[in-house]
């Protein structure tokens, strides 16, 4: 067999971290029957299952297949072409950014915030967007638990490779400070630790080319939220609140950082809207109006008028599959629930990106 026949087979083993191909990451050889695979570092986590596809790849060839990993200078050389052109350490959703970015936050804790930021996130992946979540909920952190994540992100040296969510061709790139400290483990950190926190997320770790940033922020005004929006200009805030009006009279807090750090609003969602019951009616639990009353409040404050996005029906489908780390989306598409957060992601991706001084990266 020819090197051609070998490199075309092996263009179909996908990098499960980094979700592109092996050849592309210069990390295969071949010469005299011989197969190397190169990992970027010793006790990549990804290393069985990347074997595993390697042979399966390879499987028609009588062909000796070694796994290695990469040296220095060939980990340098794959980082410098992972960030095509960027400099080391530099923020990548600027102002020149195309991501589109979505801080998600609350005024309280309890509204469903978490729950609904991962499973949106997971609905904007199936509409075919490249997606990454920040959970940026420091002190309460609980994405990877909602997404049935346990891996932890790789080191290449001082680049993160975040975990991803797979769902078929599908994958969202997420990263929590849930990943580094062990389960249940407290966070007991003050301002410049949360700030550097933050950074981190955002600057060591590559996200390489994403259509969405999604950023689960903590509830309330604190620190995180303003060191996150100030670093995300290009931003825009959705608010999440209950019908009730004690959730909603702080939910406007939480819109109104936003318009502190130079974000707009996208809209409010009201969580827990109704419980439907098996004759069809609506049983407000939680009262009703909350939702349209922050989004009222926020138009006053902002001027132009801000929209109820979304009302997500209490769900059991939807708890059931936050606790167990299967997203509603996927596991019961057709709950209540699942249905109103994929319109969501519809909406999401019908808006349009702001291309108003920005630099556009054609090649001629």
């Amino acid at each position: 067999m020819s090197a051609t026949e070998v490199f075309s087979a092996l263009s179909t083993v996908i990098d499960p971290e980094l979700r592109l191909p092996i050849t592309e990451l210069n990390m295969v050889e071949f010469s005299d029957r011989k197969v190397t695979v190169k990992l970027t570092v010793a006790g990549c986590p990804a290393a069985n299952r990347i074997e595993a596809d390697v042979r399966a790849a390879l499987s028609q060839f009588d062909l000796d297949i070694q796994m290695s990993v990469m040296t220095a200078a060939e980990r340098e050389e794959l980082k410098t072409k992972l960030r095509n052109g960027r400099a080391a350490r530099v923020n990548p959703f600027d102002r020149e950014s195309l991501t589109r970015i979505f801080l998600i936050g609350s005024g309280k804790g309890g509204v469903g915030k978490s729950s609904v930021t991962a499973n949106l996130a997971v609905a904007l992946a199936q509409l075919g967007h490249r997606v990454g979540l920040i959970d940026a909920d420091i002190f309460g952190f609980s994405i990877p638990g909602q997404l049935g994540l346990t891996a932890k992100p790789t080191r290449v040296d001082d680049m993160i490779l975040p975990p991803v969510f797979e769902n078929g061709e599908h994958a969202v790139k997420v990263i929590s400070i849930g990943m580094f400290v062990d389960t249940n483990q407290p966070i007991a950190w003050r301002g410049p630790m949360l700030h550097r926190a933050v950074e981190q997320f955002l600057i060591d770790v590559h996200w390489g080319d994403l259509d969405f940033l999604l950023v689960d922020l903590p509830p309330g005004t604190g620190d995180v939220a303003i060191s996150i929006g100030q670093q995300l200009p290009t931003a825009k805030s959705i608010v999440v609140t209950t019908p009730q009006s004690a959730a909603a009279d702080v939910a406007v807090r939480s819109g109104s950082v936003g318009l502190q750090t130079g974000q707009k609003v996208f809209g409010v969602i009201e969580n827990m809207a109704w419980l439907e019951q098996p004759n069809g009616e609506r049983l407000e639990l939680f009262g009703a109006g909350g939702g349209a009353a922050v989004a009222k409040s926020l138009s006053e404050l902002t001027g132009e008028p801000v929209a109820v996005v979304a009302q997500i029906p209490l769900s059991m489908a939807l708890r059931e599959g936050s606790d167990l780390g299967k997203p509603v989306v996927l596991a019961n598409p057709h709950d209540a629930a699942a249905k109103a957060i994929l319109d969501l992601a519809k909406k999401m991706s019908s808006e349009p990106i702001g291309l108003v001084g920005k630099r556009l990266r054609v090649s001629l």
